[in-house]
């Protein structure tokens, strides 16, 4: 007899109705020009205009708002790159606790000074030489504070899939989802909600070229690890994908496609200057799978999740212009 799973999508409702009047229902864009070019009718999430500027915040106050009084009394921690970092402070400052977040020292200029609006105090290390888990942690326990992981998390997990619910009911059955992976929380929690109301859908996840842990790990039927990733989509460069996403991404998971960084960057380009929106690397990489044609068989109505547009003016310049 097969496990349960360790999210459902009762999970997922649950998270919806705790996020209301929390996270914005972002819109789904359509354009004639993208469908001409990639053969396709598409609906793009746009989470870029999220609270936060990302998903994130989804699962960041699902799992903080179900903490106990005592537990948000003493405050919470979390490690993130940049988006979670933002979510979980934006998260402790709408239900009164403080924030403790563990950031890479090379993480954006930009996102760490937006989780410093929000009232966070930073920590920093060295991502390519240091335990990022290890660390948050031990920055929790010695601390004592609840720590909220930025994917590996039940509750951070169905709060990510709200995302996917919102995009389903907005456009009616699909085809295919095409979702960007990282530690492979959002994917985790959009197939959930997918497979439940449309089981004949095709889940697609895309990671960068350099930052292929979840693609490498599907294959082999195990959690495998890379070198920290160094790729432009700061959002994806893991090293391996979560315990409870992997149980839950190869069990619902249709296939994990490629990107290169430069099939990122005309993704942005295309998203500014055609579709009028800035996307982050990490939040473009579903468009590039669908513009470079890294998709295959290419179903008929297709779902795509733009994750975020965090990304300052400067590296957002250089990168569209270079």
């Amino acid at each position: 007899m097969a496990a349960a799973s360790p999210v459902t999508f009762d999970d997922v409702r649950d998270a919806a109705a705790r996020l209301k009047g929390i996270a914005h229902r972002t819109p789904v864009l359509t354009s004639r020009t993208l469908d001409a070019l990639v053969g396709a009718e598409v609906f793009m999430k746009c989470e870029n205009f999220q609270r936060i500027g990302a998903f994130k915040i989804r699962g960041a106050y699902n799992a903080a708002a179900q903490l106990s009084p005592e537990q948000l009394a003493k405050g919470i921690a979390a490690y993130s790159s940049g988006n979670h970092a933002q979510a979980t402070a934006l998260a402790a400052r709408e239900l009164g606790t403080s924030a403790v977040i563990l950031m890479p020292e090379d993480a954006p200029r930009s996102k760490m000074q937006a989780t410093a609006g929000y009232g966070a105090e930073i920590v920093t290390y060295d991502r390519y030489t240091q335990d990022r888990t290890a660390l948050g942690e031990a920055l929790a326990e010695d601390r004592g504070l609840a720590l909220i992981p930025p994917y590996d998390h039940p509750h951070v997990i169905a709060g990510q899939g709200t995302a996917a619910l919102e995009l389903l009911e907005d456009t009616g059955e699909l085809d295919a989802l095409v979702v960007p992976v990282g530690g492979g929380g959002l994917i985790a929690g959009s197939a959930t909600t997918a497979k439940a109301l449309h089981p004949g859908i095709r889940v697609i996840g895309v990671e960068p070229e350099a930052g292929d842990d979840t693609k490498r790990s599907l294959e082999s039927g195990e959690r495998v690890t890379i070198p920290v990733p160094r790729t432009i989509a700061d959002g994806q460069a893991i090293s391996t994908p979560g315990e409870i996403t992997f149980d839950i991404n190869r069990r619902l998971v249709d296939a994990v496609t490629l990107v290169s960084d430069e099939e990122i960057v005309q993704a942005m380009r295309f998203a500014f200057e055609r579709l009028k929106i800035v996307l982050e690397p990490s939040g473009a990489t579903g468009l590039a799978a669908l513009l470079s044609g890294r998709v295959e068989n290419l179903p008929r109505r297709i779902g795509v999740i733009a994750s975020g547009g965090n990304i300052d003016t400067e590296r957002f310049t250089a990168l569209i212009s270079g």
